[in-house]
């Protein structure tokens, strides 16, 4: 999956800030193409009141990006599910077999929704498993499953992001970033 191409982070009213600016802010530390695109609008606000200007409204994006990426946040991931246009984009970058990565409740709420979890093993946020169906849970914190990346919570931000790197630009790539960022005990 090297190479990366344009990586879009779709936002929505009330997403977990934490699980959206981790991964942007690590995969452009990589060099890769990163996109915030409003889902609700080129301002979105998160559920702890941080108000992020996007790139792009997903109206704008201007064609299928090679990545997506979904932060959760209960009410951020019900209302990336409200979008039909959302679900559409997930479904066909699937198809395709494009990367599509999920964190939290989104997995559970938006990539159940677009139908792309059967035979699956996924993680999401606890409790939220309850809404998995024709899935396989794992309580692992960050689970790759072919091309479906998923984690658990805004304390696997980072984790998550990582394996995103990783799986994009290489493993001395995820490496570095996660000794630059003091990510284990120890690092410089």
């Amino acid at each position: 999956m090297a190479g990366g191409g344009t990586i879009a982070i779709l936002l929505a009213d009330g997403f977990e800030e934490v699980e959206a600016v981790t991964p942007a802010d690590f995969l452009r530390r990589a060099g890769l193409d990163v996109r915030l695109v409003g889902v609700t609008g080129k301002c979105v606000t998160g559920g702890h009141g941080i108000t992020v200007a996007t790139d792009v409204t997903l109206e704008d994006l201007g064609g299928e990006p090679d990545v997506l990426i979904l932060p959760g946040g209960s009410r951020g991931a019900e209302n990336l599910a409200a979008s039909s246009r959302t679900l559409e984009l997930i479904r066909s970058m699937h198809a395709r077999g494009k990367l599509v990565a999920a964190i939290c409740a989104a997995p559970a709420v938006v990539l159940q929704r677009a139908g792309i979890l059967g035979g699956r093993r996924v993680t999401c946020y606890p409790g939220f498993e309850k809404d998995l169906t024709g899935c396989t849970f794992s309580e692992e914190r960050v689970v790759v499953d072919g091309n479906i990346v998923t984690s658990r919570s805004p304390g696997t931000a980072a984790e998550f992001s990582l394996k995103l790197v990783e799986l994009l630009a290489g493993a001395e790539k995820a490496h570095d970033i996660e000794m630059g960022t003091l990510q284990k005990a120890g690092a410089t």
